[in-house]
C-alpha cells in the first residue's frame, strides 16, 4: 500500500469522525428544546457511513470512508404535561428532543478517539517516509 493510499484513507476517516462530531455538537446542543407539536421538535441526527474501495482492482489498496448522509431519528418524541410551559399546546402538553445527553456524550468520546487514531497513523506514515528518506541519504 502507498503511503499516499494511507494519507487518503486515515484522512477519509478524520473527515468522518468531524461530521459525527459537529453532529453530536449539534445533538447536545438541542438537548433541552421543547415545541408545543410533534412535527417542529427536534430529533436526534446520525451520520451515516459505508466503505469505499480505493482501487477496484487491488485488493489489498483498502477503502475510505463516504459520508452518506444524515439522518434524524424516528424515534418518537417524549411529550411532558406541562401546561403552565410557554410551549404548551392547547392541551397543555411540550414535545421534547428525542437526544440522550449520556449516549451523545459516549458517541462523542469514541468519535474524538477514532479520530485521534487516525491522526496517529498519518503521524506515524510521515514518519515512515523520513526515516526511508534518511536511509537513502546513508547510502
Amino acid at each position: 500500500m502507498s503511503f499516499s493510499s494511507i494519507y487518503d484513507i486515515a484522512g477519509s476517516a478524520m473527515t468522518a469522525q468531524s461530521v459525527r462530531l459537529n453532529t453530536v455538537a449539534s445533538n447536545l446542543a438541542n438537548a433541552d428544546v421543547v415545541s408545543g407539536s410533534e412535527q417542529d421538535g427536534y430529533r436526534a441526527k446520525r451520520p451515516v457511513f459505508s466503505s469505499v474501495m480505493v482501487d477496484m482492482n487491488d485488493p489489498n489498496a483498502g477503502t475510505r470512508v463516504r459520508i452518506d448522509d444524515v439522518i434524524e431519528s424516528d424515534e418518537p418524541l417524549r411529550r411532558r404535561y406541562e401546561p403552565n410551559h410557554p410551549e404548551a399546546n392547547k392541551q397543555g402538553y411540550v414535545f421534547h428532543s428525542t437526544v440522550n445527553v449520556v449516549e451523545e456524550m459516549a458517541d462523542m468520546m469514541a468519535a474524538s478517539r477514532s479520530f485521534e487514531t487516525n491522526v496517529d497513523v498519518m503521524s506515524r506514515a510521515r514518519s515512515m517516509q523520513q526515516s526511508i528518506l534518511r536511509l537513502g541519504q546513508t547510502s
